[in-house]
């Protein structure tokens, strides 16, 4: 092999080497009269298949009225989340996505419990979303009759947080 054979290799090396540094499946230099074609295989890709919404499964759907609120709303959505019974239970569901704190820290007393008495604007519970801290108010009044989440558990937007019997 000659001086300019090695030289020739030794650029083959390096451009196979930023291929597969960069990912690269297929490169080609022209330079003048010179032309360089390389190709590789890469490893199979995960096929991400999407579900158009239309066949997405969906729970009840609420839509609030006039006068509607975080309680209407979690009464029609979470109808058939069992726990206690009762016509007269209204729920207080979760406005975002995120993870559910009882406390505002890991040696404090929770917000609520049951038998706790709130009031509108009382807070119930933190859920973080995006590293934000989100005080989740009640936005009604009566007393709380069952807790539905465990800290550190990750709650869907109108998930039920609590029961409670209004005033």
């Amino acid at each position: 092999m000659g001086k300019d054979e090695c030289k020739d290799l030794d650029k083959i090396k390096k451009l196979v080497d930023l291929m597969i540094d960069k990912g690269l499946a297929e490169l080609e230099i022209v330079d003048g009269d010179d032309k360089i074609h390389l190709k590789r295989s890469l490893p199979p890709q995960p096929v991400i298949t999407q579900i158009p919404v239309g066949q997405m499964p969906v729970g009840p759907v609420a839509v609030a009225g006039a006068g509607g609120g975080v309680a209407d709303i979690a009464a029609a959505a979470g109808a058939a989340a069992g726990g206690v019974q009762g016509d007269d239970l209204s729920e207080i569901p979760s406005p975002i996505v995120g993870t559910y704190y009882a406390a505002a820290g890991p040696d404090s007393e929770p917000f609520v419990g049951v038998g706790s008495r709130v009031e509108a604007d009382s807070v119930v519970c933190i859920i973080e979303a995006m590293k934000v801290m989100n005080e989740i108010k009640a936005e009604i009044s009566g007393t709380v009759v069952e807790v539905l989440c465990k800290g550190g558990e990750a709650v869907e937007f109108g998930q039920a947080l609590f029961k409670v019997r209004p005033d």
